[in-house]
Formats: structure tokens, sequence, C-alpha cells
């Protein structure tokens, strides 16, 4: 019967801080999925197969008041891509000089105009980067993963381009 009391008592102490921050409204930040663009229409400037592009546009109709156009002329916001690009290089080698951990970046700058043309988000850069082991045994299975890792890193880099145009100040 002892050994269960301390068990127990952690159970009740964690179920009290949990209720605890429930009570006092606590949530993480944007972890409601609500965002206040500056903007009610928007432009993108991707093209019409861009991966990146059509996640954006998917989580950008998920927010209640902004509208994407397709002519930049009707926006209030024009998004900008400077330029995008994917890179893999060579992290480190093992003791016979093949490859054993690949370095996989993933840079996009933007910049956002508004109606008249000015800027109201200068050329931003977002670069993320993921390391990748790489086995000559498994090469199927590490180009998945590979696949995989770009996938992720498009996500994230959708999610911290709505928090940057989140951010503008007009």
């Amino acid at each position: 019967m002892r050994a269960s009391f301390p068990s127990l008592m952690r159970a009740v102490c964690a179920l009290l801080l949990v209720s605890s921050l429930a009570a006092c409204g606590f949530q993480l930040r944007g972890s409601n999925g609500s965002y206040n663009m500056p903007f009610q229409t928007i432009h993108l400037g991707f093209g019409d197969a861009s991966p990146l592009g059509n996640e954006l546009k998917r989580n950008l109709r998920a927010i209640d008041n902004v509208t994407i156009v397709p002519k930049a002329e009707g926006a209030q916001a024009r998004f900008e891509v400077v330029s995008e690009a994917r890179n893999k290089a060579v992290l480190s080698l093992n003791n016979l000089g093949r490859v054993r951990e690949y370095l996989l970046s993933y840079t996009l700058v933007f910049q956002v105009r508004d109606t008249a043309g000015n800027l109201i988000l200068g050329p931003t850069e977002i670069t993320l980067r993921r390391n990748l082991t790489f086995s000559e045994e498994a090469v199927l299975a590490k180009e998945g993963e590979e696949a995989l890792l770009y996938r992720d890193m498009q996500s994230d880099l959708v999610q911290q381009i709505i928090r940057r145009l989140a951010a503008i100040k007009t």
C-alpha cells in the first residue's frame, strides 16, 4: 500500500497543476489558429504548381478575415517571392570517406507590398535546416525520409510566414 501512495500523490499534484492552468485561461500563443491580419485581401506571387504556395494558400484561406485574390491590382497586400531554394550539402563523412550525414536547407526570401507598391515588409529571409543521416543499405528509405523532411520544413516555413504577415504594422 505504501509503494502506491507516492504515485497517487504525484497524480493528484499533476491533476491540480493541469486544472489550475486550465482555470486561469492559459493557452499557448497561436494555438487556437486565429491570427489578426492587417489586410483583408492578399495576392500571392507563387506559381500555380508551387507546393509552398499551395500550402500557404490553404492556410490563409482558413483565416476568416483574409481573401486571396488572383490579380495583384486588387490586393491590399502583395506577397512577392524574391528567391526560393532547397539545398543538400555533405555534413560529415565516415572513416572510408563516404557520406554519413547530409544537411538539408530550405531558404525563402520574400517581401510584401501594399496597394500603392510601397514595401510594408522588406526583404525577409527564412532559412530552415535539418540533418539527414545516410546509409548505403537503405537508399530508398533515406530518399523518402529526405522528402518527408522537406515537407516538414515547408509546413514550418508556412507557419513562420503567417506569423510574420500577422505582425505587419500598416
